[in-house]
């Protein structure tokens, strides 16, 4: 009698390759990570391209903005302006926000908010109470406040000055005095570069909540 011994013989179980499952507190951990990395980098894109909030202090733009005012900042006609190879031009009486020419390390005011007088090629002439711009399209003088919506005061100071290539002068909204550091004294002309944006909503105070 002949028998098959592979009858007799026990069957081999297969190899199953086992996965170990991360424990709950390790996909925790990377969950809040991941979370932490994405929202961060949205601030980050948010604030370079889109607007970025800055707090008002000082008295140079009384009365339309006061210390602790909050304001909100346009980041998108420059960064539009950047992608099509130029540089963003603000309007004048137009209020902005942009990185003192001046800044050195350890000083408090790297950034600025004033408003937009002239342009290159301008002459800017202060004298008597009064800023006039000559230019060839106004010859004979212009008032630069004469379409702002501003309660009218003397601007202190006197000078005589060509805005150069690329920059713009820039004057505080408190210009009776020697309240506002601008292009009338030691800040000089603004280059173009340094423009953060224009000034699109004042936030808080809630009271005085303004979209430009």
């Amino acid at each position: 009698m002949c028998y098959n011994t592979n009858m007799f013989q026990k069957t081999k179980k297969t190899d199953v390759p086992k996965v170990r499952r991360a424990s709950n507190w390790q996909s925790d951990i990377l969950g809040v990570l991941v979370f932490v990395i994405i929202i961060a980098a949205g601030v980050f894109i948010i604030n370079m391209v889109v607007f970025r909030s800055y707090a008002v202090t000082g008295p140079s733009m009384e009365p339309t903005f006061y210390t602790g005012d909050r304001i909100i900042v346009n980041r998108l006609p420059v960064t539009w302006s950047s992608l099509k190879g130029g540089e963003y031009m603000p309007q004048r009486g137009e209020i902005i926000v942009f990185e003192n020419p001046q800044f050195k390390e350890g000083d408090q005011d790297k950034y600025i908010v004033k408003r937009v007088i002239a342009f290159p090629g301008e002459r800017v002439v202060v004298k008597d109470c009064n800023i006039t711009i000559y230019s060839d399209e106004t010859p004979k003088g212009l008032n630069p406040y004469d379409d702002i919506d501003i309660k009218p005061t003397c601007v202190s100071g006197a000078g005589d000055t060509v805005v150069p290539d690329r920059q713009i002068y820039v004057v505080g909204d408190h210009r009776d005095g020697h309240y506002s550091l601008d292009s009338r004294n030691n800040l000089g002309t603004v280059p173009f570069e340094k423009i953060i944006g224009p000034v699109s909503i004042q936030l808080l105070p809630v009271e005085k909540f303004h979209i430009f």
